[in-house]
């Protein structure tokens, strides 16, 4: 999406714009002319993630020709998010913009979940969103067209997005009940509330790290996040507001028709990303005459394990760390197996394992579609075609790995 300088003078508050989204966000508002505040925590270079809040502002700076503002902010404490508040105002005169992207993950279920992950994924997602957004309203009632523009999923109340990580739902989904009650309380002083979504996983670092850096192929570039809400910030505030969007569907009304641009590989199966509603995604039309009726290309089970255990090896087991339990139904008869990638060169075997990681259940025609590509482990999911449990933040390997045996 082009630039038109339509930003030009204006501020943006953006937590979390050290890396990834934020930061491309921060990036394309800067190329405008926009006054970039980067509001995180990172002020030394982490050893895993790239990127501080100064190596930041010095890429809004010199790349983009734009004006930056680091700040050392933990939007879990109020007296820092007051400081960097003040700062802004201190050297940009206003607020106009702010994006709520901060956000803590922990694919957990709840015996899983210690007290202290779920106490730091609502402090940074929903307190942080919070009180964040207290702090810059009284400036944003004064600036042009002011926005409030959060990272989170639309309010999908469907079970599954609850069932294996509950407290990250939760955590998650109260930034988007702040879009759903600030967006009315602030309609008389004309603040846009809205979120936005990605159809799709988006490869940054901490997809990086999530996916054991497995799973790049699947994903778009942060680039499509940074242009769904470039227009969504351009909207009259008066009149948009209250919306929760997904990225592409955004850039669709824009007349954008090309979204390969964004893939990270054109050629790939995307991976779609968590809390989309059914009407968001879309199994891949069958193939084949019925579930029962395997075509020509088909892999039959055999032959799936066998190019599977070609694949597994030492690197695979140090990158997954993890060993996947599989049920798979039929009419006549259930079979067990199970990937272990946890120990040694690894192994796959038929059975059940002692302990394992993630156990999947589905039909094994819905398996052998896996392995076909016909359909997609999230396609499969959302559908409940695929049932899972256990660590999710292993299952969303799944997808990846099965690319690679096929």
């Amino acid at each position: 999406m082009l630039n038109t300088g339509k930003f030009a003078g204006l501020t943006a508050v953006i937590t979390g714009a050290s890396r990834g989204i934020g930061k491309e966000i921060a990036l394309k508002l800067a190329k405008d002319g926009a006054n970039i505040v980067v509001a995180a925590k990172t002020v030394a270079p982490h050893p895993k993630l790239p990127g501080t809040i100064y190596s930041a502002v010095e890429e809004i700076e010199k790349q983009v020709g734009g004006r930056g503002l680091a700040c050392a902010v933990d939007v879990r404490d109020e007296e820092s998010v007051e400081n960097a508040v003040k700062s802004t105002v201190e050297k940009f005169g206003r607020i106009d913009i702010l994006i709520n992207n901060a956000s803590a993950i922990s694919l957990t279920g709840t015996l899983e979940t210690s007290m202290k992950h779920f106490d730091l994924m609502h402090k940074i997602n929903t307190r942080g969103t919070f009180l964040v957004s207290q702090k810059c309203i009284p400036y944003l009632k004064k600036g042009k067209n002011p926005h409030i523009l959060n990272i989170s999923p639309p309010l999908v109340m469907e079970k599954h997005w609850f069932a294996n990580h509950l407290a990250y739902t939760i955590a998650k989904y109260g930034m988007s009940m702040c879009v759903l009650g600030m967006h009315e309380e602030l309609r008389p002083f004309g603040i846009a509330v809205n979120s936005l979504w990605p159809r799709t996983a988006i490869w940054t670092a901490a997809m990086d790290m999530l996916s054991s850096g497995m799973g790049q192929k699947g994903c778009r570039k942060a680039e499509i996040m940074a242009d769904a809400a470039y227009s969504i910030l351009s909207r009259n505030s008066d009149e948009y507001t209250g919306n929760f969007a997904i990225d592409d569907e955004i850039l669709s009304e824009e007349g954008i028709r090309d979204f390969d641009k964004y893939a990270v590989d054109s050629n790939s199966k995307l991976t779609l990303d968590f809390f989309l509603p059914k009407d968001k995604f879309s199994v891949k039309a069958n193939k084949r005459k019925n579930d029962e009726e395997l075509n020509d290309n088909s892999m039959d089970i055999e032959q799936v394990l066998i190019n599977a255990r070609k694949l597994i090896n030492s690197e695979i087991v140090r990158k997954v760390n993890a060993i996947y339990q599989f049920h798979l139904k039929s009419e006549t008869d259930d079979l067990h197996l199970y990937f272990d990638l946890k120990n040694g060169d690894g192994t796959i075997r038929e059975g059940i394992a002692d302990q394992s990681d993630v156990q999947f259940e589905l039909n094994i025609n819905d398996f052998q579609k896996l392995f076909n590509n016909d359909i997609s482990a999230a396609e499969a999911f959302m559908s409940e075609r695929l049932k899972i449990k256990g660590n999710m933040s292993k299952a969303i390997q799944l997808d990846n790995l099965l690319q690679k045996i096929k």
